[in-house]
C-alpha cells in the first residue's frame, strides 16, 4: 500500500506541465460531476411547485442551470442576447482576481523559500490600514486632480507594502533568530493584526461622520481610476489599471525567483536548505527577507483593496489572505500560474452570487459546490507539494568528486556496517566496519586492526 501511494507520488512530481494541466482540468470535470449528483440529490428533499417527476418523487434544482449560473453567470451571461462585455458580474470576478493575485503570490513567495506564511490575512489588514492613513494625512498637502492621483496612488500602495513588509519580518526574525515556527507565529500575528487595528481606529483614526467601524473615505482623486472608454464604470469597484498592476507584478515576481541571484538563494533555501548553507548563503537573512517580501505583497493586496474596492479601510476586512493560500497551492507555487487560479477563485465567487440570485439553490449548497471544485483541483498540487517536501521520487545521492557511491548495508558485499560523508576517498575494506573520514584521507578499520591501504 504504502509503495503504490510512494509511486503515485512520484509521478505527480516528475509529472510534466501538460500533465499537471491534464489532472487540473480532468479534476474539475471530476468535481462538477460529483456537485451535479449532490445537486440533483439535494433537489429531492426540497420543496417546489414544478421540478422533475421520478417515480413520484419530485427533484427542485437543475444541475445544468446551477452551473450555467457559476461558470457563465460569473462573466455577465456571454450567451444571452444584450450581453455586455463591461458588466457587473465580470467586473466582480476581476475585482477577487486581482486581489487574489496579490495575496497568493504572498504566500507563494514564502512557500518556495521553504516558509509557510499563514499571516498573509493580517499582513493584509495592517498594509490597508497604513494605506488608507497615509493617503489621508497626504491628502492634505498635496494638490488634487491629476496630480493628487499621480502622487498619492504610489504613495497609498508604497505605504501598504511597506507596513505589511514590516509586519510579515516579524515572524521571519522570530523563525530565524528565535526558531519559533512560523506556522503558529503568524497564525497568532492575524489575530494581533485585527486587535491592534481595531484599537488603532477607535483611537485615532475613526471617521467621526459614521457610525460604522471606518477611517474617513480617500479623496476621491486618490481612488485608482478606470480606463476611459473601455474600463469599467465608477460604480463597479474595479480598474482595469488594477488587475494590469497585479499581471506585472505576477512577471516580475516570477523573473525576481528564476532570473536572479536573490531568486536562486531563496528557491535553494527552500529546496536544500543545507546545500545552501554550504553555498554560502545566510539563512538567517534569507528568512528575514522572505518573509518581508512575502509580507509586502500581502500589504500591497490592503492597498488595492482599500484605493480600489471600497476607498477607506473597514474594519470587517474580508478573507483574502486566506484565500490566497488555496491560490497558491492551487498554482503549484508558481507566481505564474496565480494569475489562472486567482482567476478561478474569481469566478466561483461571483458565480456563487449569480447562483442565489438565478436558481432557488440556498447558498449552503453552493458554498459546498465551490469547496468541491477547490478541494478536487488543489489536491494534486498539494499532495505533490507533500511528496517533494519529504523527498519522495528524489535521485539518489551523487558524490561531487564523481567518485563511486558507497554501498549499504544491503549493497555491501561483506554484509559490514559503512558510514560516509559526501567527500573523501573511498578506503577499501574486505569485511568488518569502515569509516571513511571527511577530509579525504582513507582509513580503514579490519577485525579490529588499523591498516592504510
Amino acid at each position: 500500500m504504502r509503495e503504490s501511494i510512494e509511486q503515485l507520488l512520484d509521478r505527480l512530481i516528475h509529472a510534466s506541465a501538460v500533465e499537471r494541466v491534464a489532472v487540473s482540468i480532468a479534476a474539475l470535470l471530476a468535481s462538477i460531476l460529483v456537485g451535479a449528483v449532490l445537486v440533483f440529490v439535494s433537489g429531492g428533499f426540497a420543496s417546489c411547485r414544478t421540478g422533475l417527476d421520478i417515480v413520484g418523487w419530485t427533484f427542485c434544482y437543475n444541475p445544468m442551470q446551477v452551473y450555467y449560473e457559476l461558470f457563465l453567470g460569473a462573466l455577465g451571461h456571454p450567451l444571452e442576447p444584450g450581453f455586455h462585455p463591461l458588466n457587473f458580474n465580470l467586473a466582480t470576478t476581476l475585482q477577487q482576481t486581482t486581489l487574489l493575485v496579490f495575496t497568493g503570490l504572498s504566500v507563494a513567495v514564502a512557500f518556495r523559500a521553504g516558509l509557510f506564511n499563514i499571516g498573509t490575512q493580517g499582513q493584509l489588514v495592517v498594509g490597508g490600514l497604513a494605506t488608507a492613513v497615509t493617503v489621508l494625512y497626504a491628502a492634505a498637502i498635496v494638490p488634487g486632480g491629476f496630480v493628487g492621483t499621480i502622487v498619492l496612488i504610489p504613495i497609498g500602495v508604497l505605504a501598504g507594502a511597506i507596513a505589511g513588509g514590516l509586519y510579515g519580518a516579524i515572524p521571519g526574525a522570530l523563525k530565524a533568530y528565535g526558531g519559533a515556527n512560523e506556522v503558529i507565529t503568524t497564525i497568532m500575528l492575524n489575530f494581533v493584526a485585527v486587535g491592534l487595528t481595531s484599537t488603532l481606529l477607535s483611537w485615532q483614526f475613526q471617521d467621526p461622520n459614521s457610525a460604522n467601524p471606518q477611517t474617513a473615505p480617500v479623496p476621491e482623486y486618490a481612488e485608482i481610476p478606470n480606463i476611459p472608454f473601455i474600463g469599467f464604470g465608477g460604480r463597479m469597484n474595479f480598474s482595469m489599471l488594477a488587475l494590469g498592476f497585479a499581471i506585472v507584478l505576477m512577471i516580475v515576481i516570477a523573473w525576481l525567483l528564476a532570473r536572479t541571484s536573490f531568486g536562486y538563494e531563496l528557491r535553494i533555501s527552500g529546496v536544500q536548505p543545507l546545500a545552501a548553507a554550504y553555498g554560502g548563503v545566510d539563512d538567517k537573512r534569507m528568512t528575514v527577507t522572505s518573509m518581508t517580501l512575502s509580507g509586502a505583497l500581502g500589504g500591497i493586496g490592503g492597498a488595492f483593496w482599500v484605493l480600489m474596492v471600497h476607498g477607506r479601510w473597514l474594519e470587517n476586512v474580508p478573507a483574502l489572505g486566506f484565500d490566497g493560500i488555496a491560490v497558491s497551492i492551487l498554482a503549484g507555487n508558481n507566481p505564474l500560474g496565480v494569475g489562472a487560479a486567482a482567476f478561478l477563485f474569481g469566478v466561483l465567487q461571483s458565480g456563487s452570487r449569480s447562483i442565489s440570485t438565478g436558481t432557488a439553490v440556498p447558498p449552503e449548497l453552493v458554498g459546498i459546490l465551490s469547496g468541491l471544485i477547490i478541494l478536487f483541483v488543489a489536491m494534486p498540487e498539494f499532495f505533490r507539494m507533500i511528496g517533494m517536501r519529504y523527498g519522495i521520487g528524489q535521485k539518489k545521492a551523487v558524490r561531487a568528486d564523481g567518485g563511486a557511491r558507497v554501498a549499504t548495508d544491503e549493497e555491501s558485499p561483506n554484509g559490514g556496517n559503512r558510514t560516509s560523508v559526501d567527500d573523501g576517498d573511498q578506503p577499501a575494506a574486505d569485511d568488518g566496519n569502515q569509516t571513511v573520514a571527511a577530509d579525504g584521507d582513507q582509513t580503514a578499520a579490519d577485525n579490529g586492526g588499523e591498516g592504510d591501504d
